[in-house]
């Protein structure tokens, strides 16, 4: 309960309890389907690529100016890729523990934890691990599963991973998954969301709406046999039913999101109440979980 009445109190005060940052946008995979680098993910008229990188101290003093700014109860860091920029994360994680804030890091695992972190008080670690390793590496090389298991050593993990279409190539695939990740004493929990595509796009990574019925009906099962994997049935009904718009999703409106452009305000980042950065986990955002999710709020599916 002390997260919901924290949350509140931030939100009644006209602070967002939560913050995502794009520390960099510099990413060496190249995911299918990947929105950070769509045309309107930073709300139109500039992309991803076009933005330019802070770094060294001048990254680390913009990163903690926003950080005190806003006041968040949560500090959500994407990327690109983090790791890009372990250095500078290197003075940035210590001090948002200093501060009280959880933070949370969601990479790929394309390099090396460095392995002190694992003792930074109030840090999460999220590895992006999307399907078997056949399916997997095609899609996420370099971060193949071979460097994602030699680099979470030494690391307790949230394993996150999107549900694509090539996932449901056969039944039991889920379970094999869970198999697998659920044996390895650096996972703690693991985490499930769908891949929803942008506005217009047809893919091969695209649910249908039968999927995404699929999906549901096997997570709500598979939710009683593995105790790692966190989906609850709030969720999962979210998943269902998703919002059609960020207007009707908690979690988009209690997350502000920063990218990291020195030309949209005083403080060197654009701050951004992008609809695309998030995603409907509405229903656990409104409890104490609300500051452990970091997914993609896209478009609700329309169709085959």
């Amino acid at each position: 309960m002390e997260g919901i009445f924290s949350a509140w109190g931030r939100i009644l005060n006209g602070y967002t309890p939560a913050l995502s940052i794009e520390i960099t946008r510099e990413c060496p995979l190249r995911c299918p389907g990947c929105y950070a680098y769509g045309d309107e993910h930073l709300g139109g008229g500039i992309t991803l690529r076009e933005v330019r990188d802070f770094k060294g101290q001048e990254l680390i003093d913009k990163f903690l100016g926003v950080v005190d700014k806003h006041r968040p109860l949560h500090v959500s860091i994407v990327g690109g890729e983090p790791l890009v920029r372990y250095r500078e994360l290197d003075a940035i994680l210590p001090e948002l523990a200093k501060r009280g804030i959880h933070s949370q890091l969601v990479t790929s695992a394309v390099r090396e934890i460095p392995k002190h972190w694992h003792h930074i008080r109030r840090l999460s670690i999220v590895v992006s691990i999307d399907g078997l390793q056949p399916e997997h590496d095609a899609r996420r090389t370099p971060a193949t599963y071979d460097r994602i298991l030699k680099h979470i050593v030494g690391h307790k993990i949230t394993v996150h991973s999107t549900i694509t279409r090539q996932q449901l190539i056969r039944p039991g695939y889920f379970e094999e998954f869970l198999d697998f990740w659920c044996a390895k004493p650096e996972v703690e929990k693991i985490w499930y969301s769908l891949y929803t595509p942008q506005i217009g796009e047809v893919s091969e990574e695209r649910l249908r709406p039968d999927d995404r019925a699929r999906v549901v009906t096997d997570l709500m099962a598979l939710r009683l046999q593995y105790p790692k994997l966190e989906a609850p049935k709030g969720l999962l009904d979210v998943y269902a039913n998703p919002p059609a718009s960020p207007d009707e999703c908690v979690f988009a409106r209690t997350t502000m999101t920063v990218s990291a452009e020195s030309s949209l305000n005083p403080s060197g980042f654009a701050s951004i109440f992008s609809l695309q950065p998030m995603l409907a986990r509405a229903s656990a955002a409104t409890t104490n979980r609300s500051c452990r999710m970091r997914a993609a709020y896209r478009v609700r599916e329309a169709g085959p």
